[in-house]
This record gives structure tokens, sequence and C-alpha cells, in this order.
């Protein structure tokens, strides 16, 4: 679960989490990658922590974006399938449980946000980048950005390093599993409005930063 300022959602979202994992009769941990978060996120999760087992704290010292974020947890994860969600509650976790009926015939399962709760100016962002890797890279998917997946290990572990930041990171996450013959299933998950936190994802310098991503991303895979 990659953090950032989320002080305010993350008791709700994380134990929401736990109550479903609890449910499911398997294994589990649950990572909190905390990005440099300038509220108490850490101290929050940190009581988490205490009050649940299976819940780790795992903190940046400043913020490096998402998708550091993403690529911090991938790296310490250690079970065979690996889900991420984001910590912010526009998700329900519960409904990891229709990504996992698909474990028998896909490696990467993708969620895809049925009627997306984010500002417009957001979406429009995101529908760019999603042509963008359409045409330079051919990714078609439904929805890359989706912040609820479930993905094997060893998917992880045959496409690492992932170099690329932010936007970029799970373009590249997806491009480099399509070549590698891995098979792909698309799920829709519930989207629903903030209720604490501010979104980051349409901040300018993390737009010309992806862009710049992707230019590289697409000269190195070309």
């Amino acid at each position: 679960m990659p953090a950032y300022n989320e002080e305010g959602s993350i008791v709700s979202t994380v134990e929401g989490v736990v109550k479903v994992l609890t449910g499911l009769n398997i294994e589990w941990e649950i990572l909190v990658i905390n990005d440099g978060s300038k509220d108490n996120t850490a101290g929050v999760v940190k009581t988490l922590e205490s009050k649940y087992p299976g819940v780790r704290l795992i903190s940046h010292d400043v913020n490096k974006g998402y998708g550091h974020a993403l690529k911090t947890g991938f790296a310490q994860a250690k079970y065979p399938w690996v889900a991420f969600v984001d910590s912010d509650g526009q998700f329900d976790f519960e409904e990891i449980k229709n990504l996992i009926e698909k474990t028998d015939e896909a490696d990467v399962i993708l969620g895809y946000r049925l009627n997306r709760a984010d500002p417009f100016q957001r979406r429009i962002f995101t529908w760019g980048w999603k042509m963008l890797a359409l045409v330079l890279l051919g990714l078609n998917v439904r929805d890359y950005s989706c912040g609820f997946k479930l993905i094997k290990k060893k998917v992880i572990e045959s496409i690492w390093p992932i170099e690329s930041e932010e936007k970029v990171t799970q373009i590249e996450m997806l491009i480099k599993a399509k070549k590698k013959g891995f098979k792909f299933a698309e799920v829709g998950v519930h989207h629903y409005p903030r209720t604490a936190g501010i979104p980051t994802g349409a901040n300018l310098a993390v737009v010309r930063k992806s862009f710049a991503d992707m230019l590289k991303l697409w000269k190195n895979l070309n």
C-alpha cells in the first residue's frame, strides 16, 4: 500500500484490508510504504503495527513518488502473489476476491475502474498517458494506472529491475510482462471519491518527469 500524507484515511483502509485478508484463510502481510509523508502517516501506521502483527511499515526518508513506493513494496514482498492497492480508500478491498478468481488463468490481474471518481483534469491526464503508451509501446489495456492489481511474484522477479518512476512505472511493468509472455486478465473494480488527503497525480513536475521517462522507455524497448 503506497501512502503519502494519508493520515486521514490510512486507519480505515488498512483495517478494511486486514478484515478481508483474515477472512480469506491465507498467509498474508500488509506492507505500508510511507513515501516521505509530511503528516503523521508513519506514526499512525506504527500504531497499526502493534495492533495487527501482519502489518509492516516501510518508510522513505523523503518523498520519492508513487512509482518508487510501488517498487519498494515489490522488492520487500515475500509471498508468491503480490497485490497492491492505494491507501486513499478509493477502492473496496473486498473486491480482491474477484481478482483472486482469475489466478488460475492469468499471471497479472489488472483492476480497471468502474465509474472513475476522480477530478476531470486527472482523468484527462490519465487518458493521455494511456494513448501515449498505446501509440509508442503498444500497451493495450483498459486502465493501466488503476491502483488495484494482483501479480505473481515470479513476474516481478523476471522483469526486474524496473527503472521508470511515477506514471511510467506501471507501464514499464506491463510492457515487460507482455514481452515475457505472461498472461493478463482484467477485472472491473468500483472506485469511490476521496474522503481525505490530496491527490498528486496531476502535478506538472510529475507530468514532465513522466514524459521524459516514457520517451526513455520507448528508446530502450525499441
